[in-house]
């Protein structure tokens, strides 16, 4: 047998990556700008990966471009959070429909069970809260990918990334239950059942919602100096910290609501 070649992964794909980590862990806060050269600077490369890895992010919804062609991070609202769950309903709940009856068909759900398997083996493993976000959302990715639908494959994979995002931001949900869940509906779609598979993503998703937007305005108030959302076009290089809501903050100000019983 031939080596296996080895693909390069282009530069301004593994800048997306470290700038979407980096967005996602509040190191670049909501509402600041992203000026290409500062960032250049940051990962130690030149403008041009720079220039071509922020469209990536734009499309993703990590950062909008504004008319002057700067990039500023996105800022969550409400608004923002429910189009998020809006979306996931009524794309995933279709795709484990879809999955269950492929299952049914004679197909076998082998990313979805190594995508579940996975991240119960990280919750047991590790607290590195973004590696367990990411684990999450990995399970969603799969399960829409099981329906066989590309459309729906491509589309998954645009919110995916907001949904690792928001997966962060409350990492202090109960991730046991969700893991139990999970099992839930990959059990539904071993089974080629597709009622059942449908309701308990339905189930799974719209039982994250109050809680995400609970956790995530307690995080608003309970940061010392906050205020709902940040200021836009903030320059990341003015005392970033003092006067934008970073991820981390939000994060720990979500992680304090869980004594509230929400």
């Amino acid at each position: 047998m031939g080596k296996r070649e080895t693909v390069a992964i282009p530069l301004a794909v593994q800048l997306h990556q470290r700038l979407r980590r980096a967005i996602i862990e509040g190191h670049y806060p909501q509402g600041s700008v992203l000026h290409e050269t500062r960032l250049a600077a940051d990962l130690e490369v030149s403008r041009v990966p720079v220039r071509e890895a922020l469209p990536l992010l734009a499309h993703e919804g990590f950062i909008e471009v504004t008319p002057r062609r700067s990039a500023v991070v996105a800022t969550w609202t409400e608004q923002r959070i429910n189009n998020v769950f809006d979306t996931r309903l009524g794309l995933e709940t279709a795709a484990a429909a879809g999955a269950a009856r492929r299952v049914a068909a004679g197909a076998e759900p082998f990313d979805l069970e190594a995508a579940v398997a996975r991240a119960e083996a990280q919750l047991e493993a590790d607290d590195d809260e973004f590696v367990q976000a990411e684990a999450n959302c990995a399970i969603h990715l799969a399960l829409v990918a099981a329906a066989g639908n590309e459309l729906m494959d491509s589309v998954m994979r645009v919110v995916g990334g907001r949904m690792t995002w928001l997966f962060y931001l409350t990492a202090n949900r109960d991730l046991h239950r969700q893991s139990e869940d999970h099992a839930a509906i990959l059990d539904a779609v071993r089974a080629g059942n597709d009622r059942l598979a449908e309701s308990l993503t339905f189930s799974h998703i719209e039982a994250g919602r109050a809680p995400t937007l609970a956790k995530l305005r307690n995080a608003f108030t309970s940061v010392p100096g906050s205020v709902p959302g940040s200021v836009p076009g903030h320059d990341v290089s003015d005392t970033v910290r003092s006067t934008a809501l970073t991820s981390q903050d939000l994060a720990t100000g979500a992680r304090s609501a869980l004594s509230n019983d929400l």
